[in-house]
């Protein structure tokens, strides 16, 4: 749900730029393409946790056309599923506090990309908005 396409252009001074087109704030670059990927990861990860600070919603990922796909980490992915999940439904941090008996520094934290939250606390939040986390292993690229 939140694989992003990325471009990879060379860069002048050698190495790779990698930008977003869905996420004009994501850009980075890597010496070799394989780095560059791996730095692409943070790089969304920052940018897309900006659209959440600022209470906006998420971009939709375009179609791939060929190119890498890049996503945040697992963990990531959930709470930014919590999030989509709530600007859908029209539910405020308040009101998802509200519904899991939480304090809003609790709910703050669930939506913090940076935070360590246990997924039963994204299971539950995903619980109270009628939805359900699922995990699943899948091949490698």
């Amino acid at each position: 749900m939140f694989e992003y396409p990325v471009d990879l252009t060379p860069a002048e001074e050698g190495g790779f730029v990698v930008t977003f087109p869905e996420v004009p704030e994501a850009i980075t670059q890597g010496e070799t393409e394989d780095e560059a990927l791996l730095v692409a990861k943070d790089a969304l990860a920052t940018a897309l946790s900006m659209y959440v600070e600022d209470r906006r919603d998420l971009p939709r990922p375009g179609p791939a056309k060929g190119r890498a796909l890049v996503s945040p980490d697992a963990l990531e992915c959930a709470k930014l599923g919590i999030y989509a999940s709530m600007r859908e439904q029209g539910v405020s941090k308040a009101e998802l506090a509200r519904r899991l008996h939480w304090h809003m520094p609790q709910v703050d934290r669930l939506l913090d990309l940076d935070h360590a939250s246990r997924f039963s606390q994204v299971e539950q939040a995903a619980a109270v908005l009628g939805k359900r986390l699922v995990l699943a292993l899948e091949p490698a690229a």
